[in-house]
């Protein structure tokens, strides 16, 4: 069957903010920036390479693990393959701030005692595997996940969401072990091979938005769908014509911002007539209007960006929403992550049978 998963929007302060309103000294905030495309560099098959958006919206779902259930707001992302949680087997700041979950009060936990190191740009993260079963919505599943056995404080202490929720193919998960959404398959607890989110475009904590598992909700699209086949069975990544001798992009849910290869960053920002500062990429609020609109060429068609949608108001002041990138895609071609930011206009749909992530118009954008 279908099953909708209400998103909450962790929207208004980002983690930097978090850490100064915390007291945190300002050296340590230079540092947050990071390559959002480190995540996708591989190293060794059991471990993943992660960096999180930390400056602005993270869209979030409950989920509960366990006989009786212990709940979680989780991270669904494309950009990942494992779920993970907060254990009480760690008693760091980072996990003992956050739901943990507790297996000695599950009658139906089982552990299974290996452990791996999940590396995020910011630091590592330990964990222990152990099965049990994990319920997202009314879907049922009997599957392996990761407790967590030490979570730094920076960044995991300042996160509003408890724990990861991989949506990426097995590849690049822990090798020898189902993801979640290979199991919910497996255990019949899906309609279609097919998963889907939308972004409001005002986003609240109490609702940011859905995923919808094992289907489509086709009232919240518009128009038809634009297929996009994917070009590597690791992560949901796609080619986009924003290069000349052709660019990837990852399709990643884990990350806001528009991340742009970084060789192409300048020529980006001086076509749109802005220049870096300490705060971000600033602009006048005077200049909005007359921004370009981004077009991005994907299958033939051109998805477009507007100023309204790739410019955020943050306490007063705009800034455009995209970082850089120097990691380039394993074959070569320029990197370009397309986060929330982007998926905040298009609904988009992950086709696991046939290897394809689809676009479509959400309602309001086209009133833009």
């Amino acid at each position: 069957s279908i099953h909708p998963v209400p998103a909450k929007a962790m929207k208004g302060r980002s983690m930097r903010e978090v850490m100064r309103e915390k007291g945190v000294p300002g050296r340590f905030l230079k540092d947050l920036r990071g390559d959002r495309g480190r995540k996708y560099q591989l190293t060794q098959a059991a471990t993943e390479t992660h960096t999180r958006s930390c400056s602005q919206s993270f869209y979030l779902g409950d989920i509960s693990i366990g006989t009786p259930p212990q709940h979680f707001l989780v991270l669904f992302d494309t950009g990942s393959a494992n779920l993970w949680v907060p254990s009480t087997y760690c008693q760091t700041p980072a996990c003992v701030d956050h739901a943990r979950f507790n297996s000695s009060l599950s009658a139906t936990f089982r552990g299974i005692g290996e452990t791996y190191t999940l590396s995020y740009g910011f630091g590592d993260l330990s964990v222990v595997l152990g099965y049990d079963t994990v319920t997202v919505s009314d879907c049922h599943v009997n599957q392996e996940f990761g407790l967590s056995l030490d979570e730094l404080t920076r960044p995991f202490y300042y996160q509003g969401f408890d724990g990861i929720l991989g949506m990426a193919y097995p590849g690049v998960g822990i090798p020898g072990y189902n993801t979640l959404m290979q199991n919910m398959l497996q255990q019949s607890q899906l309609a279609e091979p097919i998963f889907s989110f939308y972004y409001s475009h005002n986003p609240t904590y109490g609702y940011g938005g859905e995923v919808i598992l094992g289907g489509v909700d086709p009232q919240l699209y518009s128009r038809e769908v634009l297929w996009a086949p994917v070009v590597q069975e690791l992560y949901w990544k796609i080619t986009t014509g924003w290069c000349s001798q052709g660019c990837h992009g990852i399709v990643d849910t884990g990350t806001f911002l528009l991340t742009v290869p970084g060789q192409f960053l300048s020529a980006f920002l001086q076509a749109l007539g802005e220049e870096e500062s300490d705060y971000g990429f600033i602009v006048n609020c005077s200049d909005v209007p007359s921004l370009p609109t981004l077009y991005f060429a994907i299958s033939g068609a051109q998805l477009l960006l507007p100023p309204s949608v790739y410019v955020l108001n943050n306490d007063g002041s705009r800034t455009v929403g995209v970082e850089s990138t120097y990691v380039s895609s394993a074959s070569g071609q320029p990197l370009w992550i397309l986060g929330n930011l982007f998926l905040q206009q298009y609904y988009s749909i992950f086709d696991m049978a046939n290897n394809r992530v689809g676009f479509a118009l959400s309602p309001l954008s086209l009133q833009q």
